[in-house]
């Protein structure tokens, strides 16, 4: 299993550098960072002197979308990048969540999402690719190499992601439902003719080392929040019952509203609708020990990646324990099973 951190952009730029830098020190192979360009600073920026100050981890956006970025800019973003650091990018895409929201926008058709994918992905691979009547290609970029994983909630998303998506991105921790949602990702890559062991999967939750159980939660309790924008929409479309699971969409029964200001920040006030059973079920909180053992069982149900977010007041202390106790942990019960 590899280890992942995801950051916002928020001035001052230094610190955000500051904490991959102590990402790569403690053993984290990937650093994330939110993409929406009105709620934080542009995150393409900050990903160049996050690169530029690192030697071996890999940085992308979790997630940008194809609504409010040019895809062939957005390839050329991770062309240039991979020219000048090495091929050290990776692409986060959902269908627009905070950045297209807060501008009155809305998420684009899955048929956007698939096509962007494809653009994005050939354009920054150094290949060919047909686009609106032009066949591109970046004359400049040879050997850049972008794996682009995708975001996703509902059924039709989590099929495209089978179809066509390098990696799965799950922002909730819950193993009932990641579970679930491998399997659909899987069964709509075999049915495509794809090899799903070839996918990529990652889980992203906060992550808070600790043993004040209530202060953990009331720090973590806005990612409820946040999920439950991506849940609402799946229950207008496809009901509170059939094929999500019921555990996915019980808990938004109080959801009244929500305010992107506040979007994956601590001190978002309107999450009380979020129960403390969910804020344990879809985050990682507790002593190391409890880390590690929920993180063994999503590695055994086939999550490849944990992405921990570290929108809290104890990020050193939580990236230090994971580099001296967790990470480890995981690697040592892998090598010894092998």
């Amino acid at each position: 299993m590899d280890f992942g951190v995801v950051l916002q952009t928020n001035p001052p730029a230094s610190r955000t550098v500051q904490l991959s830098q102590l990402a790569e020190a403690h053993g984290f192979s990937h650093v994330w960072t939110f993409d929406s360009h009105l709620l934080w600073e542009e995150p393409y920026v900050v990903h160049s002197a996050i690169l530029n100050a690192t030697r071996r981890i890999t940085v992308g956006p979790f997630v940008t979308n194809p609504a409010t970025r040019d895809w062939t800019v957005t390839a050329s973003v991770f062309a240039t990048l991979n020219e000048m650091y090495g091929n050290r990018t990776i692409c986060g895409i959902g269908r627009g969540d905070s950045a297209v929201r807060v501008t009155n926008g809305k998420p684009v058709s899955m048929s956007e999402l698939r096509e962007s994918i494809h653009v994005i992905r050939e354009l920054a691979n150094s290949r060919p690719v047909e686009y609106k009547g032009a066949t591109l290609q970046f004359p400049w970029s040879r050997g850049s190499e972008l794996d682009v994983w995708v975001a996703a909630y509902g059924p039709l998303a989590l099929k495209l992601t089978g179809e066509v998506g390098d990696g799965f991105i799950l922002q909730l921790a819950d193993l009932d439902i990641a579970s679930w949602m491998i399997k659909v990702v899987k069964d709509a890559a075999a049915a495509a003719g794809r090899d799903p062991d070839s996918i990529a999967f990652c889980v992203a939750a906060p992550m808070y080392i600790g043993e004040d159980l209530e202060h953990m939660r009331d720090q973590c309790r806005w990612f409820g929040g946040m999920v439950g924008n991506h849940v609402a929409d799946i229950v207008a479309k496809y009901g509170t019952s059939g094929e999500v699971p019921q555990a996915l969409t019980d808990y938004i029964a109080g959801r009244t509203g929500y305010d992107y200001n506040s979007h994956g920040r601590a001190a978002n006030d309107h999450v009380d609708f979020v129960p403390d059973e969910i804020v344990d079920r879809f985050c990682l909180l507790g002593t190391a020990e409890q880390h590690i053992a929920k993180l063994e069982a999503l590695r055994e149900i086939g999550v490849t990646q944990f992405a921990g977010y570290l929108q809290h007041d104890n990020k050193e202390e939580t990236m230090r324990v994971y580099g001296e106790r967790v990470i480890p942990a995981l690697t040592e019960h892998i090598t010894a099973k092998r």
